[in-house]
């Protein structure tokens, strides 16, 4: 249950480990959770129903979906026809940008969060990125975040009428995955209801292989815990 009512706030909800976790902390802290979902076009689209079951299951007080096609732009693995890289080791992950990152993925979505903040009134955005296991993203960092905070407070009506100020929340941005999932099991998170894989099947079962597989899997048993979604043999 969540504690003293502290307003609303947008969650951009993907549907994966790290967002279902941050969904269930904005919960837990007395947020009222308004989840945003960004249809982007990406492959693994059963990451979409996955935030579904998650909106649901932590009883969020709204769940919209935005189709916003950076398809259109292709350059990634994630949304062009181009191969998932596949059982890299740990030090090829921490090297370099990998195939899989979606030009300007967390700017567009975080800017449509802010427009959902600002018709909702709400002073908070809360985001899943992860500058320790998260695959060289650019657009995971913490200089990244601080940034976009200070945009969204010079780019808003709100803002500039001195109505509200705009905070920009990444709580699991300098936690180990491992961290991420003790902390969720705390706050009661099914993580059998996500969804991280980039290369599933057509039955949406993950491949165990590629990238977020691999951290997610590296998190669970470090963490200790069985993780309870099926991988493909």
């Amino acid at each position: 249950m969540a504690n003293d009512e502290k307003g609303k706030a947008v969650v951009l909800l993907s549907g994966g480990l790290d967002s279902a976790t941050v969904a269930a902390l904005a919960r837990q802290e007395g947020y009222r959770v308004y989840a945003l979902s960004i249809d982007y076009g990406q492959r693994h689209r059963f990451e979409l129903d996955a935030a579904a079951r998650v909106a649901v299951a932590l009883q969020v007080e709204q769940h919209k979906v935005l189709p916003i096609d950076l398809a259109a732009l292709g350059g990634s693995a994630l949304t062009d026809d181009i191969e998932v890289p596949k059982g890299r080791s740990e030090d090829q992950m921490a090297t370099g940008i990998p195939i899989t990152y979606v030009p300007a993925r967390n700017t567009v979505m975080l800017s449509i969060a802010l427009g959902y903040a600002e018709v909702l009134g709400a002073t908070d955005i809360f985001i899943g990125v992860n500058a320790v296991d998260y695959s060289g993203y650019p657009d995971c960092r913490p200089e990244f975040i601080k940034a976009f905070e200070q945009l969204a407070n010079l780019a808003t009506k709100a803002s500039v009428e001195n109505r509200l100020r705009l905070r920009v929340h990444a709580p699991l941005i300098k936690m180990t995955k491992a961290k991420i999932i003790k902390q969720g099991q705390q706050l009661g998170v099914d993580y059998g209801l996500t969804h991280t894989c980039y290369a599933p099947n057509e039955q949406g079962i993950s491949c165990g292989g590629c990238d977020a597989c691999q951290l997610r899997l590296k998190g669970f048993a470090e963490a200790g815990v069985v993780d309870p979604i099926a991988y493909q043999k």
